[in-house]
């Protein structure tokens, strides 16, 4: 068995195998004289452990392989060895006056293969494996001369290959498994009775082995090679690097010993084990079929006992002869059998306790193995020892067991997950688990093992400190780690969570709040989101997208998360927040801002409301506590929810989800993408107005949509006059099919090419069938629309230059932009650049969105009048923008607060000023004059009263008075009614669309 030095015990299998290094090790051929050999061969045995030639007893050969008889040209010595590995024999220069030597003979290199064509070794005789059977050999050592009658002879068996050593290898039953089974079946050794073990348990030699007592057998390697050579057996040393097992606790290296142990025969169940196998789901499902199938397959007898003395002690009690062997099943059993009160099941606390012979009295008592378990028994024995069962808890393990499932890492295949399923198989005939998540293991960034003493891993703490416990779960879930693949750990790709996932999340949170708040703001009622029925029934084709949206996300969702699959879900999560921050508030700024109405906008931003609790509640398992913020923030407008989002149920399907509407936003999307890179190929940005754009795609539906209620989006965001709806797949493209071979690979075959050639020839006609129908026979095979990609290439007009009309298409949709310069476009530009500088300059100067200000312009143009012209032209569309009107810099009362101030050249061939200002009030000094019968001083004081008021105050005071507010808190003047509009504006906006009004 596989043996540790380090914690003095044997291993299982699975425990040998979890630890492999890359370390040098000797490699020696040593000759073994054949007894009574007229010529006085020697058999060459070839070994790559040393310290275990003193307790070699047999030497194996194959009886099926040739063996020769050859006889050196350097040095006249004549070995037997395999004639497969005769190349594997050294070659030495031969000396002068050698028999059958020559002085100028070539000679081999290192790796034994002839430099030319010279042969080193004559052969004498030639003879099957089989025929060398029970001839006797000289032992190497003496120390193991009292078993020469039945040892130091040939045995054979299959486990010795052509592949490698010299076709002949020597037996230490002590130290190999399949030398001490070739022992015992040709009768050297008898199972249980004479096998000496020359090591002892700290990996040393024992008196038996004079020469080398006391010594560690690894360190001895050298001593004993020495001690060979001066024997006269060396033919060959050497060194090679190979993978060697080491103890996954000390880290010491193992060796193979024979060891008594207590077995569970795995052997006996590896059918059943097969079988339960197949009833259990894994993710990712090739570790179960690849990789733990194969480990089952071969599995041999599970070594259970550990010599070690803190542990789980075995509950095995035998007599001195080993006739009584007694498995206790219980604490209860014990004391029943022993008459002893049991209160502790430490080995310190029962060792001493005995139980009678069944045999009687005259037999002796049992006495308790010393050996304890095995620590993957008890972790393979999870499942009921959790809940004490069979002794509590039986209903609750018949109604639980198999568990829905676990979760580890891969390296758990042959620990863990193999131990589950033993003992299960073993105890109940079926599978521990019904469902297993695999994960893939964590390396540092340059792909070797995290290490603490290289110190090759950011700590884990210090990335939590700088980015959040649930940016770094999100980077890791939606990783390869997921999928039992290896990630290569980097802090940047936790930042890159952070950027691109949780700030545009946050933001459209926070901008749910920013204007919610804004209802109040203004004086209106506060928000109290919409029950889902209304928001649902709502007219707006962003409002049915997104919910539609939603609810396939819960659908999607909850089927991933039903068949365990991480690594679909996060994806789709992640990209639902993305369509939420970059299509639907981005697109619905205009109705959150309440731009269209109080009514638009309460239904827009329940609509948020809703999709953002959903949201959270979806994400709430991989980011519990970025989703707590925002829910215990969200719940305060909404009675009876729970206090917190854990204790919430996860969302449930209200609804239709993945209608038409769905699909289409997607389209739009991908021609919005396509038109913004034929604007960055010619150099035309997005603030430069163009004419039209074509759209041309064979789906009736979609065009509709992107023709109607998709519209406004679409010539919005690309900053285009007008969208053509185009039907006719042939009137600006060109088709052509290509099949998808990584559909199609695996599927046709030998086939794919004969396909592959026909798809290509397709025709117009026949691929707008294809269209249509769906589907079409080739070489008798049917393809579907999924089996070939339909490529659209542009056939631009007769007369049109790239310069003047260009295209870009995904395969699916045709967009066509004209590009030609229109002077009647100029105008919108203009004022799309000075929307932009607006924009800008609240953002540098940290404006809230909330923040009321006023936005002045100045011409600083030679002609102000061209400005201005092109101004007046696109007032609705800048209102619409900034939701206030642009006001002249002329209009700037002297009173105003100047908040910032930038000049702006060069845009547009124009030079201008713009000023932010808080919002100022406008008097109307004789309406106010005549409130006081004409006395200016009093008028004054008024003007100074009101201009020291808060202005949001000021301004909810006129609301609740109906636009008028009582003023008698002036002293030594009369009370007064100022009315809003006739003595007094709020702001030069106000003040301006009056004067417009008249």
């Amino acid at each position: 068995m596989p043996y540790s030095t380090g914690c003095k015990t044997p291993l299982s299998n699975f425990e040998a195998n979890s630890n492999y290094k890359e370390v040098p090790d000797p490699e020696i051929m040593v000759t073994f004289p054949i007894v009574d050999d007229q010529e006085g061969a020697s058999f060459v045995a070839w070994t790559t452990t040393p310290w275990t030639l003193p307790s070699n007893l047999a030497l194996c050969v194959n009886a099926s392989l040739v063996y020769v008889k050859v006889k050196s040209k350097s040095n006249g010595k004549i070995y037997v060895v395999a004639e497969s590995r005769l190349s594997e024999l050294p070659v030495e220069k031969p000396k002068k006056g050698t028999p059958n030597g020559a002085a100028d003979e070539k000679t081999k290199g290192s790796s034994g293969k002839s430099k030319n064509s010279v042969v080193a070794y004559e052969v004498l005789d030639k003879f099957p494996g089989s025929s060398l059977v029970g001839k006797k050999y000289v032992p190497l050592f003496d120390y193991f001369k009292d078993f020469s009658e039945t040892a130091f002879r040939v045995v054979a068996d299959d486990y010795v290959t052509s592949d490698s050593g010299s076709g002949i290898v020597h037996c230490a039953p002590a130290f190999g498994e399949d030398d001490y089974r070739v022992c015992i079946e040709n009768k050297i050794i008898n199972k249980g009775e004479n096998l000496v073990m020359p090591v002892d348990d700290d990996g040393c030699f024992t008196e038996r082995i004079t020469d080398f007592s006391g010594r560690y057998v690894k360190e001895a390697d050298k001593d004993i090679i020495q001690a060979v050579k001066e024997k006269g057996r060396l033919v060959k040393s050497g060194s090679f690097t190979h993978s060697y097992p080491f103890c996954w606790r000390s880290d010491t290296p193992l060796i193979y010993r024979a060891v008594p142990s207590w077995f569970v025969a795995v052997e006996k169940l590896k059918d059943q084990l097969l079988e339960n196998n197949e009833k259990t789901q894994w993710v990712p499902s090739f570790v179960k079929e690849k990789r733990f199938h194969n480990w089952l397959e071969n599995a041999r007898d599970w070594a259970i006992s550990r010599s070690r003395f803190w542990g789980t002690p075995l509950p095995i009690w035998i007599s001195k002869d080993g006739v009584d062997i007694e498995v206790i099943g219980s604490v209860e059993e014990l004391e029943k059998r022993s008459g002893q009160k049991v209160t502790d099941l430490h080995r310190h606390k029962i060792d001493h306790i005995t139980i009678p012979s069944p045999r009687g009295p005259e037999f002796g008592e049992l006495h308790r193995v010393e050996d304890v378990f095995d620590c993957w028994f008890e972790s393979g024995s999870m499942p009921y020892a959790y809940i004490h069962y069979p002794f509590e808890n039986k209903e609750y393990f018949n109604n639980n067991f198999p568990g829905h499932f676990v979760a580890e890492g891969l390296d758990q295949t042959r620990g863990w997950f193999y131990t589950l399923m033993v003992l299960s198989t073993a105890l109940f005939e079926k599978p521990a688990f019904r469902n297993l998540i695999c994960n893939g293991l964590v390396l540092a960034e340059d792909g070797k093992k995290m290490s603490k003493r290289l110190k090759n891993y950011p700590s884990p703490m210090e990335v939590i400190d700088d980015y959040g416990a649930d940016a770094l779960r999100l980077y890791i879930i939606n990783s390869p780690v997921v999928r039992a693949e290896p990630l290569r750990f980097k802090k940047d790709g936790v930042y890159g969570v952070v950027k691109d996932v949780f700030l545009p999340w946050y933001n459209a949170y926070r901008f749910l709040v920013q204007n919610a708040k804004r209802l109040e703001v203004d004086g209106l009622e506060p928000f109290v989101p919409l029950d889902r029925a209304t928001i649902i029934n709502s007219a707006n084709v962003l409002d049915q997208w997104i919910n539609s949206a939603t609810q396939s996300l819960v659908h999607f969702v909850r089927q991933e998360m039903d068949a365990y699959r991480l690594y679909t879900v996060v994806p789709y999560l992640l990209k639902f927040i993305d369509n939420l921050t970059n299509i639907y508030v981005r697109f619905n700024r205009k109705r959150l801002k309440g731009r269209t109405g109080e009514k638009d906008c309460r239904t827009a931003l329940s609509t948020l409301y809703h999709v953002l609790l959903t949201c959270c509640k979806a994400m709430a398992p991989f980011t519990p506590f970025f989703t707590e913020v925002l829910y215990k923030n969200l719940r305060k407008v909404s009675n009876g929810s729970e206090e917190s989002i854990h204790f919430c149920s996860f969302p449930e399907v209200e609804g239709k989800g993945g209608d038409r509407i769905e699909q289409s936003v997607n389209r739009m999307m991908t021609i919005i993408d396509l038109a913004r890179n034929i604007r960055e190929r010619h150099n035309k940005p997005l603030k430069t107005p163009l004419k039209e754009m074509i759209v041309v795609h064979p789906d009736a539906d979609f065009l509709d949509d992107i023709g109607g209620k998709l519209k406004e989006f679409v010539l919005e965001e690309l900053n285009v006059k007008s969208v053509v709806p185009c039907n006719d797949p042939l009137k600006y493209a060109s088709l052509r099919a290509e099949p998808d071979f990584s559909v199609l690979g695996r599927r046709l075959g030998k086939s794919m090419k004969v396909v592959a050639d026909a798809v290509k020839a397709m025709s117009q006609e026949d691929i707008l069938s294809f269209e249509k129908i769906g589907e079409i026979t080739i070489a008798n095979h049917v393809l579907k629309l999924s089996d070939i990609k339909i490529v659209r290439g542009f056939k631009r007009p007769d007369g049109m230059t790239e310069e003047q009309m260009d295209a870009a298409s995904d395969g699916d949709v045709l967009v066509i932009i004209d590009l030609q310069r229109d002077d009647s476009l100029l105008e919108a530009g203009f004022a799309r650049e000075v929307v932009n500088r607006i924009q800008k300059l609240r953002k540098k100067s940290a404006l809230e969105p909330t923040d009321a200000v006023e936005v002045y312009f100045k011409s600083l143009d030679e002609d102000v009048s061209v400005s201005a012209e092109m101004l007046k032209s696109q007032e609705a569309y800048i209102k619409e923008a900034l939701g206030s009107s642009l006001l002249q810099f002329s209009m700037i009362p002297k009173h105003a607060v100047i908040i910032a101030e930038e000049t702006y050249k060069n845009i547009s061939n124009s030079d201008f000023q713009i000023t932010l200002s808080r919002a100022a009030l406008v008097f109307n000094e004789n309406a106010i004059v005549d409130l006081y019968a004409g006395n200016t001083k009093y008028a004054q004081a008024l003007q100074v009263y009101l201009l020291s008021r808060d202005h949001s105050n000021l301004k909810s005071e006129f609301q609740h008075g109906n636009g008028k507010i009582t003023v008698s808190c002036i002293e030594n003047q009369p009370a007064v009614d100022v009315v809003l509009g006739k003595h007094v504006h709020l702001t030069v906006g106000d003040y301006f669309a009056s004067t417009k009004a008249l």
